[in-house]
């Protein structure tokens, strides 16, 4: 079990002033926490069927998908911390083998924005621009897009869970 900074200070607290005195101060704060965030990728498809003249359409989990199938891939995004965060930001890439619906990226309370150059920058779609092989500057598509991120415009509260999906097509 790896130690977390509570531990530290606990283990360290008591050997401060050797520690000082040795000129061997210890950072605490400077150890990397983990990561209270986990993400869990749910990737279905809609199956429609007809019973008794009504059709239905369910989720089921997209074992196999074919060329020109659209995937709705849910996140499942828990807080595993007691506390709760402050507006936590949740990034994903778009699968290689896929291409980004428009307009399917949701999140209830969220601020979604997209990135074109592999999650090192990202902003709304009507910002987004694209550079051709000839210098020029054009819009950027959906099909363009490598990275979604939803910004949670509230606390996701300690040890809860909040949902955000999007739909792609296999290539």
């Amino acid at each position: 079990m790896p130690y977390t900074d509570n531990m530290y200070r606990t283990l360290l607290y008591p050997m401060r002033g050797w520690l000082i005195g040795a000129g061997l101060i210890i950072g605490v704060s400077c150890l990397a926490a983990p990561d209270p965030i986990s993400i869990k990728s749910i990737a279905q498809v809609e199956q429609s069927s007809q019973s008794q003249g009504r059709e239905t359409t369910k989720l089921i989990p997209a074992d196999r998908v074919v060329s020109g199938d659209t995937v709705i891939y849910t996140l499942e995004v828990r807080n595993t911390a007691a506390a709760s965060l402050r507006r936590p930001v949740v990034t994903y890439a778009i699968p290689a083998h896929m291409t980004y619906m428009p307009e399917s990226a949701v999140g209830p309370g969220t601020e979604v924005t997209y990135s074109i150059d592999a999650g090192r920058s990202f902003d709304t779609p009507e910002n987004l621009r694209v550079q051709e092989p000839g210098g020029q500057l054009r819009a950027a598509a959906a099909a363009d897009y490598t990275h979604i991120r939803w910004q949670l415009k509230n606390a996701l509260k300690g040890n809860s869970v909040a949902f955000v999906r999007f739909r792609a097509r296999m290539k």
